[in-house]
């Protein structure tokens, strides 16, 4: 074979000897990115030179780092590819020349590149509503085409405008959404090899953060120590974080703040008035960032921050009080002094302040924003003391008071007269008010008191009363006694009167209730009690012909009734009053003859009902329940039970238990305007009474402010009143025109509207208007109302019952009889008392014969009734009549059941008296209960012809002493 070879070889030389050729091993070749290849060029011939070309037609030099080209020997070269590139692809040419000759091959060489992903970021973020540029670059050889895909499935631009597969393979997502976030997969595809491959990239969505205050405007007080909390709820993609910022600056946890984890919650320690403002809460993530205002007001509690006492002189024409304070809302500002308030009234502003003004003109207010000034005019000594400032907002007040100091000349007070007797000491106060201190003497006839030889007056002196002692030994002691105080700012002087004191007037009975053994007596206080307090009352009594047997009874404010006990049956008494004060005991009044009643039979029983009276207390919701024994059965009573109950309900209060020397029950904490029932029941060994009852009405809920001076009506309701009063009187004088004279309103609209004169004639109506006013009325008489004015408390039943060994001498609740009862809503209790708010006069009157009066006017003093819950006015004397006629006394008793007698006793009839009770013509009196516990009778019209106490005639000519009268 290889002689075969050689010789095949030396025919092919000897053929070429006269040309050259090239041959290059391989011709083509293919070469993946970064592989490293060499090609062979065999040359036949002899050639000089061998050369390899790049496909760009420049000659490969040996330099070259990446293709280098190396001669073997003289026939053969060496091409070599190192770390191929994509660049080096194409056509190289391996050239040969010898002489003139020349000769070349060629090899293709292509370059075969595997896909690669170049930049491909995973995750790739972008903002929620930005266009999404997803990136994926790939190269390769043959260029790869991309595929993309989204949760296994493949996008389909033409389905869905919002995604696009870019020129450079890049997916493009416009408006990009939080539900667009996910994996997506950039797959690479080369169709002439079919090589695949792809990558996954993760793509986060961030969203901008939304952020919202739980409460927008925040509300702190100052100056209290205490924090307050704002807060804010931030949402986004990625979490955000919160921050706080005040008047632009980052607020971080200290002293002063203090933030929680998350940064959602501020916590502003001390709150003070510059914390105030508006906060900023700002929320941050990679989508950006939003922020949201808080605001914090801070209200600042009333505080006077100005305030100082004043000096002033009496008679000076004015002194100013200044308060100012501070606060937010600004405070108003008030003033008081004692019981008398001074208010801006509603808050002043820089351009319209406010004024108060008093109605005498002699105090103003004046505010003006945050400062308030008190003026007072004309200084009396009466300014002198504290006046409070008091400055008020929503949020709190403060109130300071002020001294203000008025330096006036002494004035004295105190009682001009005093009474004593010989031997009894007697104190004369001189009670003295000045300012500075006054220094104060005695004098009696223009010398000094007391002297060095007197003995029998002395002086005792405190800071603000100097009290003259004087011992009587005479009747020179008593007379005139001066006074006389100084100071700086002047002198004032008084005289004072020591009164030789004498022994009181008899009291005078006027009502006398007899019964089997005992007998009750209503009087009336002595028309003069001497000049000092009456001690005591003696009461004497006898059988006729026999001695007088008698008891003293300590006098009482409210005592009028007593009860004389231990009196024998059906036997005539006679009984008489005295009363005693410090001079001596007083004359006896005239004695009133009495019988008592027969014996009763005495067999142990069941007690009677007591006769229940009621009177309410002070705050009106309470009520005071006083009770009178009767009959005890024969047995002592063991003790008393209470109950009572409001009429709407069924059910009782808890039974009250009462011991048997109870006489009254206080039943508090009543509703206001409600109607109650009372039921007491007097328990012996034998058993119950039948149950007094008693019902009334609590009075209506006060609406006036606690502690308000006066209880007046408003100036509006005073107003409205006169306008009433001012248009009645004029409707009075157009009627009496229109009927007498023929002129006036209603004459105009008589003849203009209705075509009549008027009634009567006009000469007849002349005459009669002439006769009318030309008639001597001298002798006319003079119809006159009483009205009442003062009220006073009942507390007594209008028919005391016998009382037995158990029963007190005195009432529980003694009251005075008046000596004119009027007409009230009083009602016996035998077994059941009703006290409601309207009652009859007629009906329900006590007894209607009554002991005449005296010269004098009888004192005021309560109307003894049953039941009667409001208070009673006294009603006074109408006229004097001490030069009218007297009228006969009435000597006969009343009766028990508290009703008047029948017919007058036979003689001449005697004129009503300004003392009777009411008859059963008087009209009604309604009484109303009122806020103030008092009892205001409404006016009621009354005819001439009555014969009711409330209406007398008298002669024109009898003189008018009472000022309160009023006339019909």
């Amino acid at each position: 074979m290889l002689q075969i070879r050689n010789i095949l070889w030396g025919f092919f030389y000897i053929a070429c000897a006269a040309a050259i050729q090239v041959q290059v091993t391989p011709t083509h070749r293919e070469i993946s990115v970064g592989e490293s290849k060499f090609f062979l060029c065999e040359v036949v011939g002899d050639a000089k030179d061998i050369d390899w070309f790049a496909p760009n037609g420049e000659k490969i030099l040996p330099n070259n780092p990446n293709i280098q080209v190396s001669r073997n020997d003289e026939t053969t070269s060496t091409l070599t590819i190192y770390h191929a590139d994509v660049d080096d692809a194409g056509i190289y040419k391996c050239v040969a020349k010898s002489g003139d000759k020349e000769a070349q091959a060629t090899v293709q060489v292509k370059i075969f590149q595997k896909i690669t992903f170049k930049n491909v970021p995973s995750p790739q973020e972008f903002n929620e509503g930005d266009d999404a540029d997803i990136v994926c670059d790939v190269v390769g050889s043959p260029v790869p085409f991309i595929i993309w895909k989204h949760k296994g499935a493949r996008i389909q631009a033409n389905k869905d405008v919002r995604f696009n597969v870019m020129a450079n393979g890049h997916l493009m997502i416009r408006g990009i959404k939080k539900t667009d976030e996910g994996s997506y997969n950039c797959e690479a595809r080369v169709m002439e090899t079919g090589e695949i491959n792809f990558k996954t990239i993760n793509v986060v969505v961030n969203v901008l953060p939304t952020i919202r205050a739980r409460q927008s405007e925040v509300n702190a007080t100052a100056d209290m120590g205490g924090s307050i909390l704002l807060a804010c709820d931030a949402d986004g993609f990625p979490e955000p974080i919160v921050t706080w910022a005040y008047n632009n600056v980052i607020l971080e946890s200290g002293d002063k703040y203090s933030l929680n984890e998350d940064g959602s919650e501020l916590v502003i320690k001390d709150v003070i008035k510059v914390d105030e403002g508006d906060y900023t809460c700002i929320a941050r993530n990679k989508a950006g960032e939003m922020s949201k205002e808080v605001s914090l007001n801070v209200f600042v509690q009333a505080k006077i921050t100005y305030l100082n006492n004043q000096t002033a002189t009496e008679f000076d024409e004015e002194v100013t009080l200044t308060c100012e304070a501070s606060g937010d809302p600004t405070p108003s500002i008030s003033w008081s002094f004692q019981n008398r308030m001074f208010s801006e009234g509603e808050q002043a502003s820089w351009t319209r302040p406010d004024q108060y003004e008093s109605h005498d003109r002699n105090i103003v207010v004046r505010s003006h924003a945050r400062v308030s000034s008190l003026l007072l005019k004309n200084v009396d000594f009466t300014y002198a003391g504290l006046y409070l400032c008091t400055a008020s907002n929503s949020i709190g007040q403060d109130n300071q008071p002020v001294y203000l100091e008025v330096r006036y000349a002494p004035k004295i007070l105190g009682e001009v007269t005093v009474y004593t007797w010989e031997g009894n000491p007697a104190n004369i106060s001189c009670e003295v008010e000045a300012h500075p201190g006054a220094s104060v003497t005695w004098f009696r006839d223009g010398l000094l008191v007391p002297s060095v030889n007197t003995s029998n007056v002395k002086i005792y002196n405190t800071p603000s009363v100097s009290y003259l002692e004087v011992s009587p030994e005479s009747q020179s002691d008593f007379g005139s006694y001066n006074c006389t105080a100084t100071n700086v700012m002047g002198t004032e002087s008084k005289e004072f009167l020591l009164i030789q004191a004498e022994v009181p007037s008899s009291p005078e009975i006027q009502r006398l209730e007899p019964f089997s053994s005992s007998a009750v007596v209503e009087f009336d206080e002595p028309a003069s009690f001497g000049g000092v307090p009456i001690i005591k009352y003696r009461v004497q009594w006898r059988v006729d012909g026999q001695d007088w047997t008698g008891r003293d009874y300590a006098a009482a404010e409210d005592l009028t009734r007593i009860t004389i006990v231990g009196l024998t049956p059906d036997t005539s008494y006679e009984v008489k009053m005295a009363a005693i004060n410090g001079k001596g005991e007083g004359e006896s009044g005239a004695a009133v003859k009495f019988k008592t009643g027969p014996i009763r039979l005495s067999f142990k029983r069941e007690p009677s009902a007591p006769k229940l009276e009621a009177m309410v207390q002070n705050q009106g919701n309470a009520l005071k329940v006083n009770w009178i024994k009767q009959d005890d059965g024969g047995s002592p009573i063991k003790h008393y039970l209470v109950r009572y109950k409001a009429k709407h309900v069924s059910d009782w209060k808890p039974e009250i238990r009462m011991p048997h020397s109870s006489e009254y029950v206080v039943l508090s904490g009543l509703d206001w305007n409600t109607e109650y029932e009372v039921r007491i029941v007097a328990v012996n060994q034998k058993g119950k009474s039948e149950p007094g009852v008693l019902s009334f009405r609590t009075a209506t809920e006060p609406t006036t402010m606690p502690g308000a001076s006066g209880s007046g009506l408003s100036t509006g309701a005073i107003v409205g009143i006169l306008i009433v009063v001012f248009f009645v009187l004029l409707v009075a004088v157009d009627v009496t025109c229109y009927f007498l004279n023929k002129c006036g309103l209603l004459m105009c609209i008589a003849i203009n509207f209705c075509g009549k004169a008027g009634p009567g004639a006009k000469s007849k109506d002349i005459e009669e208007g002439k006769a009318a006013f030309t008639k001597d009325e001298s002798k006319e008489p003079i119809v006159e109302v009483r009205t009442e004015e003062e009220p006073t408390q009942n507390q007594e039943g209008v028919g005391p019952t016998e009382p037995n060994e158990t029963t007190p001498l005195t009432g529980p609740e003694p009251a005075a009889a008046d000596a004119t009862p009027p007409a009230v809503n009083i009602l016996p209790s035998n077994a059941t008392n009703s006290v409601v708010e309207n009652f009859s006069a007629a009906q329900n009157s006590p007894a209607q014969a009554p002991i005449p009066a005296k010269d004098h006017p009888p004192k005021s003093s309560p109307t003894a009734g049953s039941g009667a819950v409001e208070s009673q006015p006294d009603v006074g004397p109408l006229v004097d009549l001490s030069d009218a006629p007297k009228a006969d006394p009435v000597k006969e008793p009343v009766r028990a059941n508290g009703e008047g007698p029948q017919k007058q006793r036979e003689g001449p009839e005697r004129p009503p008296s300004p003392v009777d009770g009411p008859t059963e013509d008087a009209p009604h009196a309604i009484t109303h209960p009122q806020n103030d516990g008092k009892t205001v009778k409404d006016d009621v019209k009354t005819e001439a012809n009555n014969t009711a106490a409330e209406v007398k005639t008298v002669p024109n000519e009898a003189p008018q002493t009472n000022g309160n009268e009023s006339k019909a």
